[in-house]
C-alpha cells in the first residue's frame, strides 16, 4: 500500500474531522459570511497553541524521557489505587496552572508509558484524568479557555473568581477521587521488566523538547501562541525532522473543523432567536442551559453563545465547567485525552463513566453553589 493510499485510508477513519468539515462547508454555502467571521471562528491562537504543544510532547516522547520517568514512578509506587490517585491529583493540579490541555499533554503520555511496563489499567486512568482536568481547571481563571473568557468579561479579580468556583471544584474533585478509589483495582503495581524500554534518553532531544515546551507555555500565557508555534517549527525542522513527521496533524485539522463548524452554528439566526426566548436571569435556567449547550457544541463555544445573555459570569462559569462532563464533545479536553490515549473502545468506556458522572455531579454542584457560593 502506497503512502498516499495509507493517508487516504487514515483520513477516511477520521469521522469527527469529516463530520465537522462537512458541517462547516454546508453552513458556508447555506449562510455565507464575511472572511473576518471565519477567521474569528477558526481561533488561530488556540490552534497555534495546540500545534506547539503537539510538537513539544512528540519530541519529549521521542527522546525517551517519558519512558524513563514512567519506569522510575512505577518502581516507587505501591498500589494501583495509589498510583492512579497520584496521576489524577497531579493532572488536576497542573490544569490549574498550565491549563487543562497542557496538563493532559504531559500526563497522558506518561500514563501510556506506565501502562506498557506495568499492570496499570490505562484507559480507566485516562478517563479519570480527563475528568480530573475538568474538575481542577474549574478552580482557576486560567485553567481553561472558558474561565479565562468569563474572568475577563466579569471584571473579577483572580481571587474573587477562584472563591466563586470553590464549591463546584470541591464537589467535582471529591467525586473524581471517590471514583478513582472505587473503580481502580486493589492490587499492587507489578512491573513487567521485559517491557521496560531500555534505550537511553537522548539528552539533546529531551533538552530541546522540554525547553520548547516551557517557551511555548510562556508564549501562550502572553498571547503569542501562533508566533510561538512558528518559532518551534524552525529548530525541529532543522534538528528533529522525524519528530514533525510523527505529529498528529489530523488532530489539528479536526479542531479547526470543529471551531469553524460550531462557531458558525452558534451564530445562526435561529440559534440566536432561541436564546432570546430563554430567561437566563433564572439561576436554574442559566445552569441547565450552560450544561445542555456544552453537551451539544462544547463548553467554549457554549460560553461564547451565552455570554451576552447571562447576567452572572461566575454562575455561567460553573454551568459550562460542569458541562465539560458527560459527552466527549462537552469539553475539547475530553477529545484530546481520547485522541492521545488511542485505546480500543476508549470512547465507549469514557461515555459509560462520564455520562453517569455528569448526572450525579450536576445537581450536587448546583446545590453547593446556590448554598455556599
Amino acid at each position: 500500500m502506497s503512502t498516499l493510499q495509507r493517508g487516504i485510508k487514515r483520513l477516511a477513519q477520521e469521522r469527527l474531522l469529516l463530520g465537522f468539515a462537512l458541517l462547516a462547508m454546508v453552513l458556508a454555502v447555506a449562510d455565507p459570511r464575511p472572511f473576518a467571521d471565519y477567521h474569528r471562528w477558526l481561533q488561530l491562537p488556540t490552534l497555534g497553541g495546540l500545534l506547539g504543544l503537539l510538537i513539544c510532547i512528540q519530541g519529549i516522547r521521542d527522546s525517551g524521557l517519558v519512558q524513563h520517568a514512567a519506569a522510575a514512578l512505577v518502581e516507587r509506587a505501591h498500589s494501583l489505587r495509589g498510583l492512579a490517585l497520584l496521576l489524577v491529583s497531579t493532572t488536576a493540579l497542573l490544569s490549574m496552572v498550565l491549563t487543562n490541555d497542557v496538563s493532559l499533554f504531559l500526563i497522558v503520555p506518561l500514563t501510556l508509558a506506565i501502562g506498557r511496563i506495568s499492570n496499570l489499567p490505562v484507559m480507566r486512568t485516562v478517563v479519570l484524568e480527563a475528568l480530573a482536568v475538568n474538575a481542577g481547571s474549574t478552580l482557576s481563571p486560567i485553567g481553561n479557555p472558558q474561565n479565562l473568557l468569563l474572568w475577563q468579561f466579569g471584571h473579577l479579580t483572580f481571587l474573587q473568581f477562584s472563591q466563586a468556583m470553590v464549591p463546584a471544584f470541591a464537589i467535582m474533585f471529591a467525586l473524581v477521587a471517590l471514583l478513582a478509589l472505587a473503580w481502580m483495582p486493589r492490587g499492587k503495581v507489578e512491573l513487567h521488566a521485559d517491557q521496560v524500554d531500555g534505550h537511553p534518553v537522548s539528552t539533546s532531544q529531551a533538552m530541546l523538547s522540554v525547553g520548547a515546551l516551557v517557551s511555548m507555555v510562556l508564549m501562550m500565557e502572553h498571547g503569542h501562541a501562533v508566533l510561538g508555534a512558528v518559532l518551534l517549527l524552525v529548530p525541529f525542522a532543522l534538528l528533529e525532522r522525524s519528530t514533525l513527521a510523527r505529529v498528529d496533524w489530523l488532530l489539528l485539522a479536526t479542531f479547526a473543523a470543529i471551531f469553524l463548524g460550531l462557531g458558525h452554528f452558534a451564530e445562526l439566526g435561529i440559534v440566536r432567536h432561541a436564546l432570546d426566548g430563554l430567561n437566563l436571569d433564572n439561576p436554574l435556567t442559566l445552569y441547565a442551559s450552560g450544561i445542555l449547550a456544552s453537551q451539544l457544541i462544547s463548553n467554549v463555544p457554549a460560553t461564547v453563545l451565552l455570554l451576552g445573555h447571562a447576567p452572572d459570569a461566575a454562575a455561567l462559569a460553573v454551568a459550562v465547567n460542569v458541562g465539560g462532563f458527560g459527552l466527549a464533545m462537552g469539553s475539547l479536553a475530553n477529545l484530546i485525552a481520547l485522541r492521545l490515549a488511542k485505546q480500543p473502545h476508549g470512547g465507549r468506556l469514557f461515555h459509560q463513566v462520564s455520562i453517569p458522572f455528569l448526572l450525579v455531579c450536576a445537581p450536587l454542584v448546583y446545590l453547593a453553589y446556590r448554598w455556599l457560593g
